[in-house]
């Protein structure tokens, strides 16, 4: 456990376990690394190199008023991996994590990176607008902001309790222990970082990013996804990737990597190895 000094001095908070390939996730908004658990442990195990780092404003990285926007969490990313002079590693990047990745790669270049990953991500864009038009209305946003400026706790229990593990989906079994640890992450983390951060995972136009990137990158989504909807992001995604895979999952939910872990990890190490 350690943290680094990005090029603005914000503190960012990292782990770094194991040996061998490295491995470097990116969480979503507005959990940390913590997410990462199942994926960690088990890549740990096979015999990798795993990293992990708390977002700006997000866990224990510095609550920040500034810099909530994917230029600087980019920025952050490629200052780990400078600090830690990772070569041949994967990036995997789920959610905004996933948004965090491909700016990385189209800002930074691959000159360190073999493959990415990105799962329930959020390019190439979310929010509507002319060139998108299959996309969500600002508002869906503006109301994400309103409910965290409101009553933040409430609106951490709320989410991770419906749509973002599926929970309201009829015959789901619900689960209690993720529904906290996804409020205990979230709380964690600044309310300002959250706030700044939907505008950035939802009005950041990743096409020209994706079309720069040349490593492979295996696109993983779930077609019930219903905090980024499948139609409007993995497949686009895929298309503007020079070496892009799309896997898509029958009705797996946005927060996969923890309900459906098992699914998740043996087809990124079949990635990984392949």
């Amino acid at each position: 456990m350690g943290t680094i000094t990005s090029n603005d001095g914000t503190k960012i908070y990292y782990k770094d376990w194991g040996s061998g390939q490295p491995i470097v996730f990116s969480h979503g908004w507005p959990l940390s690394s913590d997410d990462w658990d199942a994926q960690l442990l088990f890549f740990v195990q096979q015999g990798y190199r795993v990293i992990a780092h708390d977002r700006r404003g997000h866990g224990r990285s510095s609550q920040v008023g500034e810099g909530h926007d994917m230029d600087h969490y980019a920025d952050d990313l490629a200052a780990l991996t400078a600090h830690l002079d990772l070569t041949d590693a994967v990036h995997v990047g789920h959610s905004t994590g996933g948004g965090e990745v491909v700016r990385y790669l189209g800002r930074h270049g691959a000159s360190r990176v073999a493959k990415a990953a990105i799962i329930s991500a959020v390019p190439p864009l979310m929010v509507k607008t002319e060139a998108n038009p299959g996309g969500l209305p600002k508002e869906v946003f503006d109301g994400f902001q309103t409910q965290l400026a409101a009553n933040r706790s409430k609106f951490y229990r709320e989410l991770p309790s419906g749509p973002f593990y599926g929970f309201n989906r009829p015959g789901v079994e619900s689960s209690e222990a993720i529904i906290q640890n996804w409020w205990r992450q979230s709380m964690m983390g600044g309310a300002k970082a959250h706030y700044d951060g939907i505008v950035a995972f939802s009005q950041t136009d990743f096409t020209e990013d994706l079309k720069k990137i040349t490593v492979p990158v295996l696109v993983m989504h779930g077609d019930d996804d219903q905090i980024v909807p499948y139609a409007d992001s993995a497949p686009l995604s895929a298309k503007l990737l020079q070496n892009g895979t799309l896997k898509t999952y029958e009705g797996f939910p946005h927060g996969m990597p923890t309900t459906h872990a098992d699914t998740i990890n043996a087809d990124l190490l079949a990635f990984l190895r392949s």
